[in-house]
């Protein structure tokens, strides 16, 4: 039984379908992107010789529409915010969180909602937030409509947690993740101390 989801995606820019390294999409929708290749699905990261990596994500960053969305620290803490009022409205439970420049670390438990419709869910208030604050990374490229251009992929990561060991690894996963890049550990406010399964507060469909 799925008791629990890690959950990773990116801001806009951050990782394009036809990474060479793999990606999670089935076909580049921006023709801009088209001529940097074909989309390259699958589960497993390839390994990439980091000279012509950067090449080609200069290249391809270079033709997107909009600059490639990295997040300042005042800018993340918005984004914390925008997931607390979620978990708020949602009784969405998040075991561990972390928010880095261009991308989201998060553990959920299971919940009446898709995982996927969640993520959806929680990128959608996080950017609310951010722009309520006057610090949506799109805000200058806003249309006359009043709509923002998005500034999270599409798309997701999911790894689906079947037992309290793995929950507890991922935990730790993503709890080290900004360690790992020489940034602080960091504590938010939507995070609910994982307790183990019989008490930690997950939801099942219904």
């Amino acid at each position: 039984m799925i008791h629990g989801y890690h959950a990773i995606w990116g801001t806009y820019g951050f990782w394009l379908p036809n990474d060479p390294r793999g990606s999670w999409s089935d076909f580049v929708g921006a023709w801009e992107l088209r001529r940097f290749g074909k989309a390259h699905k699958q589960l497993n990261r390839e390994d990439v010789d980091p000279f012509d990596l950067a090449i080609w994500k200069r290249d391809s960053q270079s033709a997107l529409k909009y600059p490639a969305v990295s997040l300042t620290g005042i800018q993340a803490r918005e984004v914390g915010r925008g997931f607390d009022a979620f978990t708020k409205i949602s009784s969405l439970t998040i075991w561990a969180l972390s928010i880095l420049p261009q991308h989201v670390h998060m553990i959920l438990g299971r919940h009446r909602y898709e995982i996927e419709i969640a993520c959806n869910l929680l990128k959608g208030s996080a950017s609310k937030q951010l722009d309520l604050a006057g610090l949506h990374p799109m805000s200058r490229y806003r249309k006359p409509d009043g709509k923002l251009p998005r500034m999270w992929n599409s798309n997701q990561w999911i790894q689906y947690l079947d037992s309290e060991e793995a929950i507890d690894n991922a935990i730790n996963y993503v709890e080290q993740n900004p360690v790992k890049e020489g940034k602080r550990k960091q504590k938010w406010l939507c995070v609910t101390p994982f307790d183990g399964l019989g008490t930690g507060g997950w939801y099942t469909y219904y």
